[in-house]
């Protein structure tokens, strides 16, 4: 096999600027309008300009970056009314998964969702909401994957990625893990006594606590 190109192009260049600027725009670190100048980022992670430019217009088709005409890129403004909007569609397509996933979800897959349960709790008991918030997010990933619901889980993928920066403030507000918490392992408890009625109803509890969390 030829060897691949260095790490400051190609495509594993591309994948480390990627991953540093989505960490970055997630974390707030870089603020939303913010302009992102392409020489000045390729400097800063060691890459070349056109390393950053393609992992730029990944993040434009996930919604974290848009790009402006003959202006470069800057941070996507999402508005809490657009976060809440969004939030909306999640509820329905999220609940519809919840409920599959309970029909259709093996046992190993339960035993998963268990693990994750009591994985969050432990990080809401050690005062830990950045580790809380991945956990978080692998639960909602790990239950669109059991549904087997395709589009659902592709929908759903474009939704989330606008949301990643609200969704991890949240996380860091005093209080809000513990309730959020609650919501959660009622969603697993219900895909685990395979009731997609349930599975639905709690979802759809839990992302109207999220809604109202976020117009707080």
């Amino acid at each position: 096999m030829p060897k691949q190109a260095g790490p400051s192009s190609g495509e594993q260049a591309k994948q480390l600027a990627l991953t540093k600027l989505r960490q970055a725009i997630v974390r707030g670190e870089m603020v939303p309008a913010q302009r992102l100048v392409e020489n000045e980022l390729a400097e800063q992670f060691g890459v070349t300009r056109a390393s950053i430019r393609a992992a730029l217009i990944d993040l434009a088709a996930e919604g974290l970056v848009e790009r402006i005409r003959n202006r470069g890129s800057r941070v996507r403004v999402v508005t809490v009314e657009e976060a809440v909007a969004i939030t909306e569609c999640r509820m329905a397509l999220e609940g519809l998964c919840a409920a599959k996933a309970a029909v259709s979800a093996t046992e190993d897959q339960l035993d998963e969702l268990t693990d994750l349960g009591n994985a969050m709790s432990k990080a809401v008991a050690d005062g830990d909401p950045v580790t809380y918030s991945e956990l978080n997010h692998e639960l909602h990933t790990r239950v669109r994957e059991f549904s087997g619901q395709r589009t659902a889980v592709e929908l759903l993928e474009r939704l989330n990625a606008q949301l990643v920066r609200h969704r991890f403030q949240l996380a860091l507000r005093p209080g809000r893990p513990q309730q959020s918490l609650n919501e959660h392992l009622a969603v697993i408890e219900a895909i685990r006594a395979r009731d997609p009625q349930a599975a639905e109803s709690a979802v759809r509890a839990h992302l109207g606590s999220v809604i109202e969390a976020l117009r707080d």
